[in-house]
């Protein structure tokens, strides 16, 4: 009967001991991907050649810092308030990032869908003012290039190609009105909001902000006849309370980015894309072996 105590004891000391394991390997996943490290595949090509469709990614948190929010809620479709610890360093222009969807039902809507990502690379910083002439990127006093020149390139040349002639919808950019006229060939200049910065309303910033304000403050932004009022009440202007950015696909021909909704609230980045740490052929189903391990840049 002793035997049979013991036998159980030890099954019992073995069984306990590899649930604390499971837990404490669970718990160190959790921390990992909240904290440090997290995974990401590639479904399009819209970030082609630096990442194609099939290429799995690991985004680094530490240089941003970790974002901290209620997943459940988030999850549930709820608009929940994001913190984000200190990082290491800074968002800078041509990072490749990945963040939210900030216009996932509507142009104008800007709030935070946790299941719909999108991977591009930044191309406007807070306090930038950015434009596009002939299809090339540019910000003002900025030498260096902006975004991936190659794919600009080929955009200007497939979207001006009188011979086959593309879709107007896919010229016409943000804010999508006649007023600016603006497509992705021709766009701006346009400010980059910085937290603290203050803008006076009149129509063009009505169109280009009004977004915005909304979403930091909650309530709707209105023009009647040269009136503009948040919440009802009357007002002047507006004081950005957040960091904004632009991002832009690398496949400029053919990537839904800030040219088509506008900005992006820091909040909403992820982090930084770091490397390649797996890449399969969605064809073929073969393992892209010299894409394993290529740094991201």
């Amino acid at each position: 009967m002793r035997k049979w105590i013991k036998h159980i004891e030890r099954w019992m000391d073995w069984t306990l001991n590899a649930l604390l394991g499971i837990c404490v390997l669970a718990l160190l996943w959790i921390v990992l991907q909240v904290f440090v490290v997290t995974s990401f595949r590639i479904p399009s090509d819209s970030m082609e050649p630096a990442l194609v469709a099939g290429d799995a990614v690991l985004v680094e948190k530490w240089s941003y810092g970790p974002r901290l929010f209620n997943v459940w809620k988030a999850v549930d479709g709820r608009q929940v308030p994001i913190y984000r610890l200190p990082g290491i360093g800074r968002v800078e222009r041509n990072d490749v990032i990945v963040f939210n969807n900030p216009c996932p039902k509507w142009w104008f809507r800007m709030e935070m869908d946790v299941m719909q990502y999108y991977v591009k690379r930044c191309v406007a910083l807070p306090g930038d003012t950015f434009y596009i002439r002939g299809g090339r990127y540019g910000v003002v006093g900025q030498e260096d290039e902006v975004g991936y020149r190659k794919g600009q390139e080929e955009m200007a040349r497939l979207f001006t190609d009188k011979e086959h002639p593309v879709d107007e919808a896919l010229l016409r950019a943000y804010p999508l009105d006649s007023l600016l006229g603006w497509t992705v060939l021709d766009f701006g200049p346009m400010y980059v909001p910085r937290a603290g910065d203050s803008i006076n309303w009149d129509r063009r910033s009505f169109l280009l902000y009004r977004n915005l304000a909304e979403w930091e403050q909650g309530v709707s932004v209105e023009q009647k006849d040269s009136v503009f009022y948040m919440g009802g009440k009357r007002t002047e202007g507006y004081r950005f309370r957040k960091n904004y950015y632009l991002a832009a696909g690398d496949k400029a021909a053919n990537s839904r980015d800030s040219r088509y909704w506008g900005f992006l609230p820091e909040e909403y980045i992820v982090g930084k894309v770091w490397r390649i740490w797996k890449s399969v052929d969605e064809w073929s189903g073969r393992m892209r072996w010299d894409r394993v391990g290529k740094k991201v840049e």
